[in-house]
């Protein structure tokens, strides 16, 4: 890029951070911890976990506009007030999070498998992420990864087993089942629990 492109490129995050963070400091400071799904596509998973558990703050991100219209719309209908859906991608809501904020818990599931090699680095399960989440959420916090792409699933253990911030767990379910669309229609689905240490 050139030194103009990379400056109004800085502008445009820049903005889209500061536009984050003042949406989130009206979601979040009432309950400071919350249950985060990255990728939440069209809230299916979300709304029904915040409906099973009405005691937990949840958000969902995403970055597609019409997702996260259709997951607000399933919000308002099932009227839950414990619930929210923000348009952001994960590193900007890393970045932007209320100070005392924390994860309680975080779910990824069936994210984008990007299985070109040369496409990998538009995964979310990075050191990268992992070292920022991993510093935003609370002790213990468990991070639940599952995807029906065994290559992803096998990439993500080894980040998961690599990293100073997070260790696997044995179990390899979740705690609150809710099929999504992309996991009805997988023939198999591989899953991935690990805890902040």
């Amino acid at each position: 890029m050139r030194p103009v492109q990379i400056s109004e490129h800085s502008a445009r995050i820049a903005d889209r951070r500061e536009r984050l963070r003042a949406a989130l400091d009206g979601i979040i400071s009432p309950s400071p911890r919350f249950v985060w799904e990255v990728g939440c596509g069209h809230g299916h998973f979300l709304a029904a976990y915040a409906a099973a558990h009405p005691e937990a703050q949840c958000i969902g991100i995403d970055i597609s506009s019409d997702r996260i219209a259709r997951a607000n719309r399933k919000r308002e209908r099932a009227k839950l007030n414990n619930l929210h859906f923000v348009l952001a991608e994960a590193d900007d809501f890393l970045a932007v999070m209320p100070e005392g904020s924390r994860f309680s818990a975080i779910y990824l599931l069936f994210p984008d498998p990007w299985p070109k090699r040369r496409h990998h680095k538009n995964r979310v399960l990075t050191p990268g992420f992992l070292s920022a989440a991993g510093a935003a959420a609370e002790s213990d916090a468990p991070l639940f990864f599952r995807t029906d792409h065994e290559g992803y699933f096998r990439d993500s253990e080894t980040a998961i087993r690599e990293h100073a911030q997070w260790i696997p767990s044995r179990a390899h379910l979740l705690p609150f089942e809710e099929p999504t669309v992309f996991e009805k229609r997988a023939a198999r689905h591989f899953t991935l629990v690990a805890k902040r240490r």
